[in-house]
């Protein structure tokens, strides 16, 4: 007999409300347990068992608040589980959601004066926030919530932070790379923004790896991607036009990642993408590896946050290797957790975690003022033992999370206390060190006045009420120009500049309390090198001509690649009213002097990038002699709003052409990668074979001939079907192998329009796949 369809989850929920606590107070089944856990089941599909509720889709004893949207929003005293069918075989068709009031079960509190902590059902007292012994280890993550900050606390929030990733097409992987033949520990961590994949993968005791590859769990590989460590220990990247299968395998958590070492060209560590929540909140990380021993394949990482509320630190730990699970072995597996500073025992604690599932999230109450500087400053180690087992260790040092997104800030007078209207516009650079350090460039251009403080600053409760965590000094001759280092924010300080929590303020003669200001946020990691290689140009309203007494700031990065192709990202802040809605950005040469004037993109809302690949010859020369300007006109302002002067060293001859044979040298030193990008476009080899002759052993390959129903590309073979960047330009280009076609596809950039070239000329007879000249050849660009 077919069940009765639920009905909408609105009514469900509402009518829970009004009868669901009469019903509780009888007696019943104990509340279902809410284990903090990664998802790691696939969402069902039609005609596998799950249950839908409000739109959403859930799987088999899957347990969730039900969230009704405003003004209700999440219902925390609401449970609701999806519970297997009573007729049929478990696992087969629709589930049934159940769900009930759990206030009438809150424990009874014998304190004073309990209190509502936000996102929770039940009152708790004061001391139990910090009591380890009434908590129940490895069962929850308790996340920091500050009501000040609603967007921070919502990301703490179960359920919110898929929400907010369904919102903006946002959402968060984390990946523990180990291998059975290597010491080597790695940590991956994965955005998906729209359709890229962007990586930032930290590592140790790992040589320089060659290649990031991503593949099935069955080892298919599904891309690759050049390793391009933008510092040492750090590789970053980003997946461009993810196909939709492997979207699917992401989200199901069977998408596994792998750093290939020369040594290792299968993959010396490796592990799947797993979503968890805690990786809302990550603000400090560790990664473990295996002390005094030779065994392999053990290892570990550790993702921590502050609590907004106190001075509490909350982890979640998983590893690998450490625990041999055997037959007949316990279920629960004790382990003992020590934090150390400089071989001394600070704080140990005991927890019981699965074998099967290694992993368990604590807290470390009431830390000191001395814990939390030596927190900040990466000295506080954490060690991870089997608890009475063999003598198998993982240690490391807990430091600010490392990642390849950049800190900016764009600092305006419409952002400033009391906002003003002079023109003025101010840019900052700023990086987090491992060891607590933050080393800022700030650019200011245009001020009424002479500047006299610069601060970086949290939100002001009040207007009169500012807390100041750094005086920025190193203000240079002119006062248009800062660098220097603060090293005193404290771990507070790193974790709400890691939460884009912090502010920069600069006071002027005229303007004393602040003429600009700015919030300090990390811009996710694209791809473009200009970000870690040179200051943004600043776009100010005082720079057009005539002046234009603007409340908006902007800042740009711009850069060329070996192609002569225009690389260009713009930021903008303090536009509101009409200005919001339509924005163009131009380069042309100086003002007021005639000569080409190129549209770079019209664009709505604060951002902007693209690439443009046949840029006029006079305004590559104005670029070169650093003549160029950058224009952004909006709809109140349409003969300019913004301003900003750029000078891209270069000897292009033309735009879209490579670089002249002179300026190839001054690119391979500034670019990363530039001596494979080069190779690549500028052989030096003699002419390789002729398309007759048969084709050469694969270099590495013990004179194995070329599959001739593969590709050969780049010194490698690769299947029908594969896709991977290019060594010769990792950024912009997509390459997928296509059989009994006569030629390649490569994609350009996104935002830029398709840029499709026979990168290599592929035939399927006896002689495989030939390269004319031993090298890709390109076709004119459209």
């Amino acid at each position: 007999m077919p069940s009765l369809p639920a009905p909408p989850a609105p009514l469900l929920v509402l009518g829970l409300l009004l009868l669901g606590a009469r019903a509780a107070r009888g007696a019943g089944p104990e509340p279902p347990a809410l284990p903090i856990r990664s998802e790691k089941e696939p969402l069902p599909v039609r005609g596998s068992a799950g249950c839908s509720f409000g739109g959403k889709v859930y799987a088999l004893d899957e347990t969730w608040h039900p969230d009704l949207g405003e003004p209700f929003g999440v219902m925390r005293c609401v449970l609701c589980a999806c519970e297997a069918p009573q007729w049929g075989r478990r696992g087969r068709g629709p589930g049934r959601v159940s769900c009930k009031n759990i206030k009438p079960e809150c424990p009874a509190l014998t304190c004073g004066q309990p209190f509502q902590l936000p996102g929770h059902c039940c009152q708790t007292c004061p001391q139990e926030r910090s009591n380890p012994r009434q908590q129940t280890p490895g069962l929850t993550f308790e996340y920091p919530r500050d009501p000040e900050h609603r967007s921070y606390s919502d990301r703490g929030e179960p359920g919110a932070e898929e929400d907010r990733a369904r919102a903006d097409g946002h959402s968060d992987f984390v990946a523990l790379l180990t291998g059975p033949r290597s010491q080597a520990v790695a940590r991956a961590r994965v955005s998906l923004l729209r359709s890229s994949l962007r990586f930032s993968i930290s590592y140790q005791r790992l040589a320089r790896p060659s290649r990031v590859r991503f593949s099935d769990s069955t080892g298919s590989v599904l891309f690759e991607h050049p390793a391009v460590p933008t510092q040492d220990g750090l590789v970053c990247g980003v997946w461009r036009a993810v196909p939709r299968l492997s979207l699917r395998l992401l989200r199901a958590e069977q998408l596994h990642v792998a750093l290939v070492t020369p040594t290792h060209p299968s993959g010396e560590v490796w592990g799947p993408l797993i979503r968890h929540r805690a990786l809302a909140a990550e603000t400090f990380s560790a990664i473990l590896t295996l002390e005094d021993s030779q065994k392999q394949g053990i290892g570990g990482i550790a993702l921590l946050t502050l609590s907004d509320t106190e001075d509490s630190l909350h982890f979640l730990l998983l590893f690998r290797g450490l625990l041999e699970p055997k037959n007949g072995a316990l279920a629960q597996v004790p382990v003992k957790l020590q934090i150390l500073h400089q071989e001394q025992l600070l704080r140990e604690l005991q927890a019981n975690v699965s074998a099967q599932d290694p992993g368990f999230a604590e807290v470390l109450p009431n830390l000191t003022v001395q814990e939390m500087d030596w927190l900040v400053l990466g000295e506080l180690q954490m060690a991870l033992e089997r608890a009475g087992g063999p003598e198998l260790r993982i240690s490391g040092h807990m430091a600010a999370r490392q990642s390849c997104d950049v800190l900016q800030s764009v600092l305006c007078g419409a952002d400033a206390l009391i906002p003003v209207q002079t023109g003025a516009a101010g840019s900052a650079s700023l990086e987090l060190l491992g060891n607590g350090s933050l080393i800022y460039q700030i650019q200011v251009v245009g001020t009424s006045s002479e500047v006299i403080t610069m601060t970086l600053e949290t939100k002001p409760q009040r207007r009169d009420e500012r807390t100041v965590l750094c005086h920025m000094t190193g203000l240079q001759t002119g006062g248009h120009m800062a660098v220097g280092v603060c090293s005193g924010i404290g771990a507070r300080g790193a974790h709400m500049l890691l939460q884009n929590e912090l502010f920069l303020n600069v006071g002027t003669k005229d303007f004393p309390e602040g003429e600009l200001r700015g919030h300090v946020a990390a811009l996710p990691y694209s791809g473009h090198s200009a970000r870690h290689d040179t200051l943004p140009v600043p776009l100010a309203g005082a720079l057009v001509l005539p002046r234009v007494q603007s409340q908006a700031a902007g800042h740009a990065w711009l850069s060329l690649d070996t192609h002569c192709h225009l690389h260009y990202e713009v930021l903008l802040a303090g536009l509101g009213g009409s200005e919001q809605g339509t924005v163009t950005a131009h380069l042309l040469g100086p003002p007021g002097m005639p000569g080409p004037r190129r549209l770079l993109k019209g664009f709505y809302g604060p951002e902007a990038q693209g690439v443009v690949k046949d840029l006029e010859p006079e305004l590559l020369r104005h670029l070169a002699q650093g003549t160029a300007s950058l224009l952004i006109t909006t709809k109140g302002s349409p003969r300019g709003e913004l301003r900003g002067q750029v000078h891209i060293a270069n000897q292009c001859q033309v735009g879209g052409l490579r670089l002249a044979a002179v300026g190839a040298e001054g690119a391979r030193a500034r670019l990363p990668g530039a001596p494979h990008a080069l190779a690549a476009v500028l052989p030096s080899s003699p002419a390789g074979p002729a398309p007759d002759a048969p084709a050469p052993a694969k270099p590495g390959g013990l004179g194995r001939p070329r599959d001739p129903n593969m590709c050969f590309f780049e010194g490698q073979q690769r299947p029908h079907g594969a896709r991977w960047a290019p060594n010769y330009d990792p950024l912009c280009s997509l390459c997928t192998c296509q059989r009994n076609k006569m030629g390649e596809t490569c994609q350009g950039c996104q935002g830029a329009g398709t840029l499709e070239r026979a990168a290599i000329l592929m035939v399927t007879g006896a002689g495989g796949l030939q390269v004319p000249g031993g090298t890709p050849s390109y076709p004119p660009l459209a």
